[in-house]
């Protein structure tokens, strides 16, 4: 049966995406589409900010997408030498608090300890850095998109708990997301089961889906990364037969597969 991953493609260099060899592992055929393009802003200020330590009480990621502004920062020769002469150890000295093992991976990429990311989502996250942080402590600065969910903004600051976000990239629909469905669906006809990994995913997707998908779009079976995807795609009317345990391959490889079963059908 096949499966269409509605994401990028994990980078080439470092081996086969998880979510592929993982799916296969259930002899489920998974296709990857990009559905998203991304455009990063504001380095300069980001990088200022990273040369503070000393006025932050610490870090907060929830997208890969914010790792990669950084790694596109120290790729400029001065502020690689910065980073690892010192400011990576001032930083270590504070937390660095992720939502899922792609981010806290990344984080570690650049020589940082990464903390909850068994958290699996923004929410639960929230809960987990109140549970460790003081009321007006010094501000967690948090490199995020501009289309971040107010979710853990918000419980933070009814907790008290100071944040600074700064803008770090811009989400736009990939410029060959509808070419490609077309071409997947005339070749590879409808899948069992299609996967949605971002609300933007569900905005940028659907619609071109639905209208590929014709009259047997009632046999797919969509599946969410997490709950926040999940909610879109039940607001954008679709019934979701499965959400991930976490934002895992592993658990979602096992979620579809239970889905697919025939009792499921």
């Amino acid at each position: 049966m096949k499966v269409l991953l509605l994401k990028d493609p994990k980078d080439k260099d470092s081996g086969p995406d998880p979510y592929t060899e993982e799916l296969g592992s259930y002899n489920l055929e998974a296709t990857l589409i990009p559905v998203l393009s991304f455009e990063f802003t504001s380095l300069d200020s980001l990088f200022e900010k990273l040369s503070h330590p000393e006025c932050y009480g610490g870090l907060v990621f929830t997208s890969p997408r914010a790792l990669e502004a950084i790694k596109i920062c120290l790729k400029e020769k001065s502020k690689k030498e910065a980073w690892s002469k010192s400011l990576k150890q001032m930083w270590n000295i504070k937390p660095t608090y992720v939502v899922g093992k792609a981010t806290a991976s990344l984080v570690e990429e650049i020589g940082l300890v990464p903390q909850g990311e068994m958290a699996g989502n923004a929410e639960k996250l929230a809960e987990y850095i109140c549970s460790r942080e003081k009321p007006n402590s010094s501000a967690l600065l948090f490199p995020c998109g501009a289309l971040k969910r107010e979710v853990l903004p918000t419980v933070l600051r009814e907790k008290g708990i100071p944040l600074e976000s700064l803008t770090v990239y811009q989400t736009a629909q990939h410029p060959d997301l509808q070419e490609s469905l077309s071409s997947y669906f005339s070749q590879q006809g409808i899948p069992a089961s299609i996967v949605f990994f971002s609300p933007s995913g569900v905005k940028f997707c659907l619609q071109h889906i639905q209208k590929l998908s014709g009259d047997l779009i009632n046999q797919v079976k969509f599946a969410a990364i997490g709950p926040s995807t999940a909610k879109a795609l039940r607001d954008a009317g679709v019934a979701v037969s499965c959400t991930a345990g976490s934002p895992t391959a592993q658990d979602l490889a096992a979620a579809i597969h239970t889905a697919l079963q025939p009792a499921n059908c």
